[in-house]
């Protein structure tokens, strides 16, 4: 009888579930975390809709640190607990990852047609042996993870990238901080380089600008940056995705990401046009004595619908035949 191998990939809105195959995945769904008190609760939902039977594996990405085998979802109100889960479906086969784990473990699953270079240098296969990779991305919060391999060891590396200090490039940037010092106890990456953030640097250039204009949502402003219809907009997406440049460039420094840098994330994706004419790639090299180094790193973007759900299904596998 074929196992029900569930997987998951839960960020501070959605909950994707799906059906690891050898291929990959199926029966993906997309549920709203808010209409659920816990992820158990979405779980028999999602069960139940594509009438799968009961799950001998369950492998969940989230988006927060997986502590003591818990995880505390960052911008949303569940709580996962894999021995819990492992109680309640009756199953010892649980596994608690980080979303951009996941989304580290889905990079060998892509193809060509799942990925956009950004700029130059254009990208080339990943080496077998040897690779030193980062991934990084906005969504409800900011995410990152490298990925690097060694023979035949794939080692994730995770952390909670996204709550690392912001530090200004400009003068610009140095203004915006100081408005924003004044509403967040500590900035942050992520209050910056998310969907929140969009909203929060929308809105510090309005009091840099000294202009009234009632709250816009992440999804307008991107809206009407693309119309044309408000420079405001237009000036706000301009400097987010400048600052993802720069962040990621950060990111390739840190972990020596010299194969590449992979940006994830719903925002890039929808938003594809706007990274690509941003200054994304030269906020990206601006790196000082490190402009040389920095240029030789390609920096690409996933393009493919679900690379959570890509990843944890290559982890569910793993633990199926563990």
């Amino acid at each position: 009888m074929k196992k029900t191998l569930l997987i998951g990939d839960i960020g501070g809105t959605n909950a994707r579930f799906a059906l690891a195959t050898k291929a990959g995945f199926s029966d993906a769904l997309t549920l709203r975390c808010a209409d659920f008190a816990s992820a158990d609760d979405a779980i028999r939902q999602y069960l139940q809709e594509v009438t799968a039977a009961a799950p001998a594996v369950i492998c969940l990405a989230a988006a927060g640190p997986v502590v003591g085998n818990k995880v505390r979802i960052t911008n949303n109100h569940w709580t996962l607990d894999a021995d819990r889960i492992g109680k309640d479906f009756g199953i010892k086969k649980v596994r608690l990852m980080n979303d951009f784990e996941a989304a580290a473990h889905s990079i060998l699953q892509l193809d060509s047609a799942d990925i956009a270079t950004i700029g130059l240098p254009e990208a080339e296969a990943l080496p077998e042996d040897r690779f030193d990779i980062a991934i990084v991305g906005p969504g409800t919060g900011f995410g990152a993870a490298g990925l690097v391999r060694r023979g035949k060891t794939i080692i994730p590396i995770i952390g909670e990238g996204g709550h690392v200090g912001f530090a200004p490039r400009t003068q610009v940037q140095i203004e915006l901080l100081s408005v924003l010092r004044g509403k967040f106890d500590r900035v942050s990456v992520d209050r910056l380089v998310s969907g929140p953030g969009i909203e929060n640097i929308y809105w510090a250039l309005t009091q840099i600008h000294g202009e009234e204009r009632t709250k816009s949502s992440a999804r307008d402003i991107f809206r009407s940056s693309a119309e044309g219809n408000d420079a405001r907009a237009k000036e706000s997406t301009q400097l987010f995705f400048e600052l993802l440049g720069q962040v990621a460039g950060d990111f390739a420094l840190s972990l020596g990401a010299v194969d590449g840098v992979y940006i994830a994330g719903g925002i890039s994706k929808r938003y594809p046009e706007q990274l690509l004419s941003s200054g994304f790639r030269s906020a990206f090299e601006d790196k000082g004595r490190h402009r040389a180094y920095m240029e030789s790193i390609p920096t690409l973007l996933i393009t493919h619908d679900e690379p959570g759900l890509l990843g944890s299904a290559y982890c569910a596998l793993e633990l199926s035949n563990s």
